[in-house]
């Protein structure tokens, strides 16, 4: 990470409360690509017999991530607000374990960013949920 993505990265996620509040830690950023991650946080748990965190975390946690994704894009005028998002879950994230989103925006025209995403516990080979969405740029 550069000092210059590194320093969007983190006024990034100070400008947002939730993504503090959850936890948040950007891990990577760079031009369209982003990592961010979540520590398991017992306050987040969706179901207590479980111990499953709430998909509404792991939804934040992923449409930060994107968010990151597009605003570092080097086709985005530096800002961007989410469109739509879609969040497939695939499995329920392994009680105890850090989530990470990792997230591409692939394509950015100019006013709108597409960017595709996944989130991992520490079975890296099953995703937790996958997404794809649409986020505004900054270029109008």
């Amino acid at each position: 990470m550069t000092a210059d993505s590194k320093k969007l990265a983190e006024q990034f996620i100070q400008a947002i409360p939730h993504s503090r509040a959850l936890g948040m830690e950007v891990t990577r950023i760079e031009e369209g690509r982003a990592e961010i991650a979540m520590d398991y946080d017992a306050r987040f748990v969706g179901d207590p017999r479980t111990g499953v965190i709430h998909g509404g975390a792991v939804s934040a946690l992923m449409d930060t991530c994107c968010g990151a994704a597009a605003i570092s894009h080097p086709a985005n005028g530096g800002s961007t607000a989410t469109i739509d998002l879609r969040i497939d879950y695939m499995r329920p994230a392994t009680p105890g374990q850090r989530i990470r989103a990792q997230a591409e925006c692939y394509h950015v025209t100019r006013s709108v960013a597409f960017v595709r995403a996944r989130a991992m516990d520490d079975d890296d080979d099953r995703p937790v949920a996958a997404a794809t969405g649409t986020f505004t740029t900054g270029n109008e």
